[in-house]
């Protein structure tokens, strides 16, 4: 009888102890969840791909346009200014997320302007150079839109 009191203490006493751990809510640091999700949210979207669009000219039809954002965050970006050279132009850098939320900065190998854009639902828009929207009439006009890359390629007609 004895031995069976004192194996029920020490059971006892084990629960109690391990009802002390780990029967508190983990105590975290502080955080603004708010900043937290602006700055990360980026990584809940489906980026990579491939983005095409005719952006705004003001002495050319319009700037054709395709940039591939890489998961390594690279990019490449190819545009012809329609109606004034049918020569294309490749740029090709490193992109970094911005301040502002699901915003990269595209900077250039080489000595280009660096560009901004807005990543939204399947979509590319490009900033100003100071990091806004751009608005009026033509705002709509900067719009990237991404490729289905995984869609079936056009049948051939067989010549």
């Amino acid at each position: 009888m004895h031995t069976t009191r004192q194996a029920f203490k020490q059971i006892l006493s084990l629960s109690l102890f391990l009802a002390a751990i780990f029967g508190h809510a983990p105590v975290f640091a502080e955080t603004d969840k708010a900043e937290t999700d602006t700055h990360h949210n980026h990584k809940s979207l489906d980026w990579p791909g491939i983005y095409n669009g005719l952006l705004p000219c003001e002495d050319c039809y319009g700037i054709k346009t395709s940039l591939a954002l890489n998961k390594n965050n690279t990019y490449v970006l190819i545009y012809q200014y329609t109606g004034k050279s049918p020569r294309d132009h490749v740029e090709k850098g490193k992109f970094t997320w911005g301040e502002k939320n699901n915003t990269i900065i595209l900077t250039p190998r080489k000595g280009e302007t660096s560009r901004q854009y807005l990543i939204g639902d399947n979509t590319l828009t490009e900033l100003d150079k100071n990091g806004n929207l751009v608005t009026g009439e033509q705002a709509r006009r900067y719009v990237l839109r991404r490729q289905d890359v995984t869609s079936e390629p056009p049948a051939h007609s067989g010549h």
